[in-house]
C-alpha cells in the first residue's frame, strides 16, 4: 500500500474507508518520522517521496504544512545529479514535547523529552504507591508541573498545560475538562508545547482503557481509572502502560531490532516483549507478567498470591545477599521465555540489576548457554539494556510520541 509502513495498516485505523483527514494525518506522520530519523543532516523532498511512496506533490504539500506549523525547517542544500541543488529539511525537535512518568513502588521519576526523544528535563522524588490515589496523583501532578514549567503554578485563568495538535494525536485535548481548582492543574502558557503524558507502572493493568488491575503488592488500586484521573488533572492526553512495556518500546524506538525480551528486576520483576518489531501486550494487554511464573511448587509466598514465583525467589536471594543465586533464578525464567518465544536477545535492566550488572549478566548468560548446549542451538545473547534508571520514563514518553510519527505501539 502506498504511504504505509509496518504496524500502521488496517489494524491501526488506516485501512480501507479511512477519511481524507485521517489519511493526511497518517501521511504527515510518515514524513515526520523520516525527518526524525534523518537527524540534523536532513532529507530532501524527493527522498521523502521515494521512501513513503507518496507523490512529490503530496510531499510538497505536507512539508509546507509542517514548516508552517514550525515542525520542519530547512537544513541546507545537497548536490544533485544533473540539476540544481536540492533543499533538505529537518525536524525541529523543540517544536513539541512529551512527558514520561515512571511510577515505581517507592519512587517517582518524570522526564520531559523533545520530538526526537532527547531528555530536556527530569524530576525524581520518593513515592509510596500504597499511600492512596489522592497522594499519588498529587505527587505526579506536582512533578509534571516542575519538569514542564519549573514548578511555577499559574492561576486557573491560565488554563491547563499548553497543548498542541500534531498528526496522529487527535485534537490535543484530554478526556473531560481539567480540574482548574486543584493544585497543579494549571500552569503558565510560557512552557513548551506539551503533546501528552505517558505513565508507566507495575502491572497488571488494562492498557487500552487506562485502568489498573490488582497491581502486584497494591491490590487497592484494582479498577482505578488512572488515565482518566490524570488527564483531568493535567489537561493533556494520557497513555498508561506497564513499566516493562514502556521500557521495551523505548529500546525498540532507539534501534533495538528483531524480537527481544526486556527483563526488569527492581522492586519487582517483569518482562517487556517485542516480537517482530512491535510490543506484544496480548489479547487483554496482560502479557509480560514474567515474574509470576511458578518455578518452585510450594515455594515461598509471593505478593501476587502464588508461591514459588521467579520474582519471590530472585528478590529473596537478593535480600539474603546471594546475587549469584538471584541471577541463576532469573536465568531459569529467561530460559523458559527463550524456549517459548525463540527470541533474538535478552536485555536486563532495573535498579537491582544496575547495582550488580556483571553477576547478573554472567549468571543469566550461563543458564542460557547451558540450555543451548542441551538443545544444540546457538545461545541467545544477554546484554545490559541501555538507558539506565531513565529507561522506563523515557519509554513512557514514547507512548505519546509513537502515534505522532505513525508508530502503532503507543
Amino acid at each position: 500500500m502506498r504511504g504505509t509502513r509496518p504496524g500502521t495498516g488496517a489494524g491501526s485505523g488506516f485501512g480501507s474507508g479511512v477519511n481524507l483527514l485521517a489519511l493526511r494525518s497518517h501521511n504527515a506522520a510518515l514524513v515526520l518520522d523520516l525527518l526524525r530519523t534523518a537527524g540534523a543532516e536532513g532529507i530532501s523532498r524527493l527522498e521523502l517521496a521515494e521512501r513513503t511512496g507518496l507523490t512529490p506533490q503530496a510531499v510538497s504539500k505536507i512539508t509546507a504544512r509542517l514548516r508552517e506549523d514550525g515542525l520542519a525547517a530547512e537544513a541546507g542544500r545537497r548536490a544533485s545529479t544533473g540539476g540544481k541543488p536540492r533543499t533538505v529539511l529537518r525536524l525541529v525537535p523543540e517544536a513539541g514535547h512529551a512527558v514520561g512518568v515512571h511510577l515505581d513502588r517507592d519512587e517517582l521519576r518524570v522526564v520531559l523529552v523533545d520530538l526526537r526523544g532527547a531528555v530536556v528535563g527530569e524530576r525524581r522524588a520518593p513515592l509510596d504507591l500504597g499511600a492512596g490515589a489522592e497522594a499519588v496523583l498529587g505527587a505526579v501532578t506536582q512533578a509534571v508541573a516542575g519538569v514542564v514549567t519549573g514548578g511555577r503554578p499559574a492561576g486557573a485563568s491560565d488554563g491547563a498545560l499548553p497543548g498542541r495538535t500534531l498528526p496522529g494525536r487527535g485534537d490535543g485535548t484530554a478526556p473531560g475538562a481539567p480540574d482548574a481548582a486543584s493544585p497543579g492543574a494549571a500552569w503558565s502558557g510560557s512552557g513548551p508545547a506539551l503533546l501528552g503524558a505517558g505513565v508507566a507502572l507495575p502491572g497488571p493493568l488494562d492498557h487500552g482503557r487506562g485502568v489498573l488491575h490488582r497491581v502486584t503488592g497494591f491490590p487497592e488500586w484494582d479498577g482505578f481509572p488512572l488515565r482518566e484521573a490524570l488527564a483531568g488533572r493535567l489537561g493533556v492526553p494520557v497513555v498508561v502502560d506497564k513499566d516493562t512495556n514502556a521500557a521495551a518500546l523505548g529500546l525498540a524506538v532507539d534501534g533495538e531490532g528483531g524480537s527481544f525480551a526486556y527483563l526488569h528486576l527492581g522492586t519487582g520483576l517483569g518482562a517487556g516483549l517485542v516480537l517482530g518489531g512491535s510490543v506484544h501486550r496480548g489479547a487483554r494487554t496482560g502479557a509480560g507478567e514474567f515474574g509470576h511464573q511458578v518455578i518452585q511448587l510450594d515455594g515461598p509466598p509471593c505478593t501476587c498470591g502464588n508461591r514459588g514465583c521467579v520474582e519471590a525467589l530472585s528478590l529473596g536471594a537478593v535480600a539474603r545477599g546471594d546475587i549469584e543465586e538471584a541471577a541463576r533464578i532469573l536465568g531459569a525464567g529467561a530460559a523458559n521465555l527463550v524456549g517459548l518465544l525463540d527470541i533474538d536477545v535478552v536485555l536486563l535492566g532495573g535498579r537491582t540489576v544496575a547495582a550488580a550488572p556483571e553477576p547478573f549478566l554472567r549468571g543469566v548468560g550461563a543458564v542460557l548457554t547451558e540450555r543451548a548446549r542441551r538443545t544444540g542451538q546457538d545461545a541467545v545473547p544477554v546484554r545490559l539494556a541501555p538507558g539506565g534508571g531513565r529507561a522506563v520514563a523515557v519509554g513512557a514518553a514514547q507512548l505519546v510520541l509513537g502515534p505522532v510519527f505513525g508508530r502503532g505501539d503507543g
